[in-house]
């Protein structure tokens, strides 16, 4: 029975810290914000597991200490234990879920939002110090994928994307996010936390990824039969490399070369794919679906 009772809780540590490793994790932060979660998700990871110690502590001392049967014991509505009721289930519950509001309403502070209006404001209200600009990119989510729209200063479509998000490294992106259908969520847990896009409502982030490399990202609000297969990636690239891949996306569709690839084209074009579908170049120009543009250097 001791070995059980013991087991428990190492079974669930064990448990706990062989996902911290997962690239879709709120430990695994690559960016400025995501510090910061992951600073809070370790102080209260460690704390639970803290909490959790000591309770199979005092029921393992607990049930070693017990002796004889219930019967030769006073009976049990006697009275006593209020103390530690009151210390345990009520003082060191409300100490802790205290200190977790305070620090969760301090790393809110430290969150610029990105007001409807396009000024930007910190999390107590306040203009932010850092300098004012509109969304670079404009993310929309669909049943069942992301629309991602690069935007000039006057907010203009130069081009558009699906699923997949390039950024520059080492500086902020402004991401508009918006619904086309139902309620749905960005979370990059590498970057950032969670964002609703909410119907009617216009909402904002500010990503920033301090390194170069691919971040996995998911819908995290239930959006209908295929949400658990509407993920995302991030792709943050260095300055140079970032630029070099805009041009490259402001290209035309690559001309197909080969005959098997010339029928492909005129499959597409001639059928109903054109309607939902754009191509670059070419005259399917749908917006429906995704673009499926794709220029000679990235094929």
């Amino acid at each position: 029975m001791h070995r059980i009772l013991l087991s428990v809780p190492v079974s669930s540590a064990f448990l706990l810290l062989s996902a911290c490793t997962s690239l879709q994790s709120t430990f695994n932060a690559h960016g400025p914000a995501a510090h910061g979660i992951a600073d809070l998700s370790w102080f209260m990871t460690i704390l639970f597991l803290a909490v959790t110690l000591i309770m199979w502590v005092l029921l393992v001392v607990a049930f070693t200490k017990r002796r004889g049967s219930l019967a030769e014991h006073v009976p049990i509505d006697i009275g006593g234990g209020q103390v530690w009721i009151a210390i345990g289930g009520l003082a060191v519950p409300l100490l802790i879920l205290t200190v977790i509001f305070v620090l969760g309403l301090q790393l809110l502070a430290d969150f610029p939002i990105h007001g409807v209006s396009g000024e930007m404001h910190d999390g107590m209200g306040m203009s932010a110090r850092a300098a004012v600009s509109k969304p670079e990119i404009r993310l929309g989510g669909h049943q069942w994928w992301w629309e991602v729209q690069y935007l000039n200063g006057a907010l203009d479509q130069q081009f558009t994307t699906a699923n997949e998000i390039h950024i520059p490294a080492h500086r902020p992106i402004n991401i508009e996010l918006e619904t086309a259908d139902v309620m749905h969520s960005f979370w990059v847990p590498s970057l950032h936390g969670k964002v609703d896009l909410i119907p009617g409502f216009p909402n904002f982030i500010r990503v920033e990824a301090s390194e170069a490399g691919a971040f996995k990202g998911q819908c995290a609000e239930f959006c209908g039969a295929q949400h658990a297969h509407m993920g995302l990636l991030v792709v943050a690239e260095e300055p140079d490399d970032f630029e070099a891949w805009v041009a490259n996306q402001r290209s035309p569709g690559a001309e197909p070369t080969t005959n098997t690839a010339l029928a492909g084209r005129q499959i597409f074009l001639a059928g109903p794919c054109s309607l939902c579908h754009q191509i670059r170049g070419t005259l399917a120009g749908g917006h429906v679906a995704p673009d499926l543009t794709l220029s000679e250097a990235a094929g």
